[in-house]
């Protein structure tokens, strides 16, 4: 890791960064009980491990003052009706916010506060979308054939909280309904006063 200051290029479509640390992929059989039909997710892992997204990431100290950053990048895809989307999460100092540019592709971001407050971004190409303090988010791929690509900044000390959001996923899922991205219910879900019942 250097302490100078640095650059790095984003070759699009591709989204993948000129100079980079870590490349994290997401396969299907790391998103086990988050799509709403566990038919076709049992049917589809079966069949492949597919790719769902990747994450490029360069190496800061995870401490305040630093920001954290890299590239997003879902491929395109579904299970049963429902996108290929990120495992989505809230920091784990949930006080902290983080910013998103949309480089390439078409998709969402869904969002939601502990106390189940619900707000769904639409991406494209050009977009910066401000997820405030408090806000769990998760980036979904509603494109028929192209990556959704996105830069993101965050705290350095923000961390990552994928535990609660594995639990009973997001409020709102985005399904395709005659090839259209519709928002619906999660039918898992339920709001936090019944969480601990």
């Amino acid at each position: 890791m250097q302490d100078l200051p640095y650059m790095f290029a984003i070759t699009l479509p591709q989204g993948i960064p000129s100079v980079f640390d870590d490349h994290i992929v997401r396969r299907l059989s790391s998103m086990r009980g988050q799509y709403a039909d566990r038919q076709a997710y049992d049917a589809q892992l079966a069949q492949e491990d597919v790719l769902l997204y990747e994450v490029y990431e360069y190496h800061r100290p995870e401490t305040p003052g630093e920001l954290l950053h890299g590239i997003s990048i879902v491929h395109p895809g579904k299970v049963g009706d429902e996108y290929f989307m990120t495992k989505g999460h809230f920091h784990a100092v949930l006080e902290t916010a983080e910013i998103y540019y949309c480089l390439a592709g078409e998709g969402y971001m869904v969002m939601e506060t502990p106390e189940g407050e619900c707000s769904i971004a639409e991406l494209r190409p050009g977009k910066v979308l401000y997820v405030p303090p408090c806000w769990a988010h998760r980036s979904v791929n509603t494109g028929a054939a192209a990556d959704l690509v996105t830069f993101f900044v965050y705290p350095g000390h923000a961390g990552h909280d994928y535990g609660s959001i594995e639990k009973q996923g997001f409020r709102k899922l985005i399904v395709d309904q005659a090839g259209t991205p519709a928002f619906i219910d999660n039918p898992r879900w339920l709001p936090p006063q019944r969480r601990s019942q």
